[in-house]
């Protein structure tokens, strides 16, 4: 038997991956959610609030031209917390990325409240998106 969050996280990753940001932003995220990006490049620092979170969610496909993609491998989760482990896949002026990530997310009541973003390689994922 899996968790609801455990569901909650595929819904959202397939919410994403099908170009639905909408449904992002109404069904999974608060509307005071705050979204950590670790890391040095220009996609790191703290997003506060749902628009600011769709703000960073848009600089990422823009950056890539909409070719970034999250494959779930798999997420843990309890009442209080999921954790996720992916690939992110883009590609950007004729540059290929590939790296491991891990989102933990704090959820209340059914919507992710804060989400921490870490990458394995903190330094590709600077040059990439820079």
């Amino acid at each position: 038997m899996t968790h609801p969050y455990q569901d909650l996280v595929r819904q959202a990753n397939a919410s994403y991956a099908a170009g639905d940001v909408g449904a992002l932003q109404r069904q999974y995220l608060a509307e005071d959610v705050v979204w950590h990006v670790a890391g040095r490049g220009p996609l790191a620092g703290d997003y506060h609030g749902v628009d600011a979170v769709m703000a960073l969610l848009g600089k990422i496909s823009d950056l890539s031209a909409g070719s970034a993609r999250f494959e779930l491998h798999d997420v843990l989760a309890n009442d209080d917390h999921t954790v996720s482990l992916a690939t992110i896949k883009a590609q950007r002026g004729g540059k290929q990325y590939q790296d491991n990530v891990v989102h933990v997310m704090h959820v209340q009541n059914g919507k992710a409240v804060e989400i921490w973003t870490h990458v394995a390689d903190p330094f590709a994922a600077q040059e990439f998106w820079s």
